[in-house]
């Protein structure tokens, strides 16, 4: 069993303590993980985003840090402020809760867009600078960012470049009929987060994104791949299409899919799996599009559904 294989096992037994009947978001979460990447979560409240974002914190042992985004909240207030020491005679830098190793921004597009640059540059480059100083966070580096698709009162909406820089998009959703139940049982003495204890380490998801890089992607694999963002960027649904970087995503989170799933290759189903979450908030639906209620959710569907799924060499031969 691979390194990747055993802590996502281990992860999501954990973290299933808490989230309940979520195990497909729990495994793009830790693919987002161990590609480098960072996750958008679009859902409405109360379906367990912050949990989420606490319960894989600590299950890796990792430092959290939340920041709940409001029109008022500055850059500093993310990233830290340089501070006069009247004793020293000299400014201190203070971090701010961007410096944790696991970072949830609540509701993301209620902040300004200043604000909101400041915390997707740390996401794009893994380091701050405040006052001409460079500071690096530390790895392992995850920022979950959530935002409610209902109400859009008073809010920021993410211009296209920064939604670009989130690898992932998808949502939670409401539980089933049984797993709410389950849930209340769960909740009947004490929050279970409360009892939740790290069963890897960060060291340990360091050493899954480095694995995650050595996962061989077959020549027909990205193929496959490039034809899809390729066509995202001829439909005549879409006014903009999935960029380079989308392409990027695409190959690194097939290779962490794979890994997960227990394998050394890529299979066209990994690519499959992960079109919609990576691509579908990365391009952009003509309006006489949306008039017809064309989502880009379904444009990426149909992409997908009309490109032929390549045949790799070990497939034919089993």
């Amino acid at each position: 069993m691979s390194l990747i294989t055993d802590v996502s096992k281990r992860v999501i037994n954990n973290v299933e303590q808490v989230i309940v009947g979520k195990r497909q978001q729990l495994i793009l979460s830790l693919v987002a993980w161990f590609s480098e990447g960072h996750i958008l979560l679009e859902d409405v409240p109360g379906v367990a985003k912050t949990m989420l974002a606490r319960a894989l914190a600590m299950s890796v042992g990792c430092s959290f840090k939340r920041i709940q985004c409001t029109p008022d909240l500055l850059p500093t207030d993310v990233t830290g402020v340089s501070i006069f020491n009247q004793k020293s005679v000299e400014f201190e830098f203070r971090a701010g809760p961007i410096f944790a190793q696991l970072v949830l921004a609540d509701e993301i597009n209620r902040a300004t867009p200043r604000t909101q640059a400041a915390l997707l540059e740390a996401m794009a480059e893994s380091r701050v600078t405040v006052d001409g100083v460079t500071h690096s966070l530390t790895p392992p580096f995850l920022v979950i960012a959530t935002q409610n698709p209902v109400d859009h009162e008073g809010t920021f909406a993410l211009p296209e470049a920064q939604l670009d820089r989130f690898l992932m998009r998808f949502s939670l959703g409401y539980p089933s009929m049984d797993e709410e139940i389950r849930m209340l049982e769960l909740l009947r003495e004490q929050h279970p987060i409360e009892s939740l204890t790290p069963v890897a380490t960060a060291d340990e998801i360091l050493a899954c994104q480095r694995e995650a890089r050595q996962v061989h992607v077959d020549a027909k694999i990205r193929q496959y791949i490039m034809q899809i963002t390729h066509a995202t960027r001829a439909s005549e649904e879409l006014s903009l299409g999935a960029s380079p970087r989308a392409s990027i995503a695409l190959f690194r989170s097939g290779q962490a899919l794979a890994a997960v799933r227990g394998r050394t290759f890529v299979q066209p189903d990994d690519i499959k799996r992960l079109v919609v979450p990576v691509l579908a908030h990365r391009v952009i639906v003509r309006p006489e599009a949306r008039l017809r209620k064309i989502t880009s959710r379904h444009v990426v569907e149909e992409i997908v559904a009309e490109t032929a799924v390549p045949i790799l060499a070990h497939e034919s031969a089993t």
